[in-house]
């Protein structure tokens, strides 16, 4: 009986079990925990705000003011969005002391209270407050362009010639009629753009983006329609004097060279 008795297996040593009690705590050496990479973010986030205090003088984000990090900004946050006609913007020129300086650049209201030196009454740029002159600050004519109609505006940017006749025989002899067509639609998508541009540019400075106390509060409130029972605009004289001059054939540059 003592033959068929099955062997005993051999008792694990002591440090071997050891080694296995070890091994989870010797795995965590190489780990790195969440909690590690926002220590070292948080770490980097302060080192930033401190240059950027040292470098700039009064801001912690590198002269980047979000609403949130400014008390007019919760204020403005607390009460919710404006909602304006262009008739009720008026009253916020600047003229009433008790209510906030206002001006809307294409739809949307900012408060430049912060500039009333600039857009309070007396201030060089007071024409603008209390209304929705868009096409002005693209054009530049601030006498007879205070209007957030954009209708046309873009032609200041297309080149002269472009408003010839594609019939006109003596132009025919220049340029292909194809190749007329194509420069006119490719001037007309890139003078759209620059719009564009110039009214992103201003809207960033208006929005507090570029280090200034501004700060968006709101939009016009427009019936629908409201640009079609506008009169069509020619481009002010200023606009059009500065129009660029037509490029050059490729026939006539290919010549002269």
């Amino acid at each position: 009986m003592a033959d068929n008795a099955k062997p005993k297996e051999p008792e694990q040593s002591g440090s071997s079990s050891k080694k296995r009690a070890a091994s989870p705590a010797a795995d965590d050496i190489g780990r790195i925990s969440v909690l590690d990479i926002l220590r070292v973010l948080g770490g980097v986030v302060l080192l930033s705000a401190v240059a950027s205090y040292f470098i700039t003088g009064d801001s912690l984000l590198w002269g980047w003011r979000p609403w949130f990090a400014r008390p007019d900004g919760l204020k403005a946050w607390v009460k919710g969005p404006l909602s304006l006609t262009d008739d009720e913007l008026k009253a916020y020129d600047g003229s009433d002391p008790s209510k906030p300086i206002l001006l809307a650049l294409n739809g949307t209201i900012y408060d430049v209270s912060a500039g009333a030196s600039f857009y309070g009454p007396g201030g060089g740029y007071h024409f603008f407050a209390g209304r929705d002159a868009a096409r002005a600050f693209v054009t530049g004519c601030f006498e007879e362009d205070l209007t957030p109609d954009l209708r046309g505006v873009e032609t200041m940017y297309i080149p002269v010639d472009n408003d010839m006749a594609v019939e006109d025989e003596a132009r025919e002899k220049e340029v292909p009629k194809a190749e007329l067509k194509v420069r006119r639609q490719q001037d007309a998508r890139e003078a759209r753009k620059r719009v564009r541009a110039v009214i992103e540019g201003w809207s960033k400075v208006f929005a507090g983006e570029t280090g200034k106390d501004y700060l968006e509060v709101g939009k016009v409130r427009r019936e629908e329609g409201w640009l079609e029972k506008l009169p069509k605009r020619e481009l002010c004289e200023k606009a059009r004097m500065e129009r660029p001059k037509m490029r050059k054939p490729k026939k006539e540059q290919k010549q002269k060279q």
